[in-house]
């Protein structure tokens, strides 16, 4: 058989919105199977069904591959580490970096407490950890310039990870320095073609230590995003070359953080993605030159955006949403008995404002 991928996006099923991204790749001789995030923990078993259905029944998972430590994405993963052989579990985990990081913190001077504060801090890694040590599966850490079969990591680099670990909410040194602001669900108003109202707010820093994934694969270039945020996608953008990537100009996009606005810019879409349309070169309803796609939860109120869904036909992109259904991506793989072709989101009239 040719050269061919499937990307599957699972509809977690969960009222909250969540990542679960099994996917296999086959090039020349070589066929891989990688998982990304496992959505919540209730989500591990639909994942194992999935790969078992869809995949050919393996025994063994190449790669899994944890972004972040948000329960929404690594929660799942434990079902996999339990259900199959795993070759290599990528994840980071902060109490690796004690020596580095203790002299940052003013509350800690012994290094065993600060490792055991940070598991209590980020328990999902930590549950994945002792799976992992008891399946004797070995720990890689995802950091810029590693490659996991033929995806690229493009971000965190280490440097910067392990300054989002001190200036984390979550983190001991940020409890009395972080300022909360209010959260406000801001009215929707009527916009023209072009006009882009993305968030001026951060995502959270748990958010900015994700995993920024980077392959291509039949020729088609893929781009796994996880939650990254501004900075996280920066950061990708500056190594992109490195990886054989010159930007603008990605085939599959991986929306981050389920369609938030606090994620992305106009000048950041406008690095991977390319500039805003004229009005003259819209696309019309269904078409497009590239395709994003958002994991979102059918109940999740928040998410994702109609100004994150303009933004991206803005720049021609075909948006698909998973919102109660599983959606692959595909190039020149195995059929699948049932699976129909869906249809894009239509460009939204109005979008959320400051």
């Amino acid at each position: 058989m040719s050269d061919y991928f499937e990307i599957d996006f699972l509809d977690v099923d969960a009222k909250d919105s969540g990542d679960a991204i099994p996917l296999r790749y086959k090039i020349g001789d070589e066929t891989r199977i990688h998982v990304t995030d496992g959505g919540f923990q209730k989500t591990g078993d639909k994942v194992v069904e999935h790969i078992n259905k869809y995949y050919d029944d393996p025994d063994t998972i190449d790669a899994v591959i944890v972004s972040h430590p948000d329960g929404d994405h690594a929660g799942g993963v434990r079902t996999v580490l339990e259900e199959f052989e795993v070759s290599e579990l990528w994840m980071l985990r902060p109490w690796d970096y004690v020596d580095e990081l203790i002299d940052r913190f003013a509350r800690f001077k012994n290094k065993e407490n600060l490792k055991k504060r940070l598991k209590e801090i980020y328990p999902n890694i930590a549950a994945l950890e002792d799976i992992a040590e008891e399946e004797e599966i070995p720990i890689y850490e995802p950091f810029q310039g590693e490659k996991i079969g033929d995806f690229f990591v493009l971000a965190p680099t280490k440097d910067r990870y392990l300054d989002l670990i001190v200036e984390s909410e979550k983190t001991p040194q940020a409890v009395q320095e972080n300022i909360q602001a209010s959260l406000v669900k801001a009215d929707s108003s009527l916009a023209a073609w072009g006009e882009e109202s993305l968030s001026s707010e951060d995502t959270s820093h748990e958010n900015e230590m994700s995993v920024i994934q980077y392959a291509k694969l039949c020729e088609q270039k893929i781009l796994l995003t996880a939650d990254a945020g501004r900075g996280a996608l920066a950061e990708a953008a500056d190594y992109a070359p490195w990886a054989g990537l010159i930007l603008p100009g990605i085939d599959r996009f991986q929306v981050p953080h389920h369609g938030s606005r606090r994620n992305v810019s106009t000048e950041i879409l406008n690095r991977w993605l390319g500039d805003i349309l004229p009005e003259s070169e819209k696309p019309e309803a269904g078409t497009g030159t590239f395709t994003a796609i958002i994991s979102a939860s059918k109940d999740d109120d928040d998410h994702p955006r109609k100004a994150v869904i303009r933004a991206c036909i803005h720049r021609g992109g075909k948006v698909f949403s998973t919102e109660g259904n599983t959606l692959c991506l595909s190039h020149n793989a195995p059929e699948r008995e049932g699976w129909t072709a869906t249809t894009p989101l239509d460009y939204p009239e109005e979008q959320e404002e400051d």
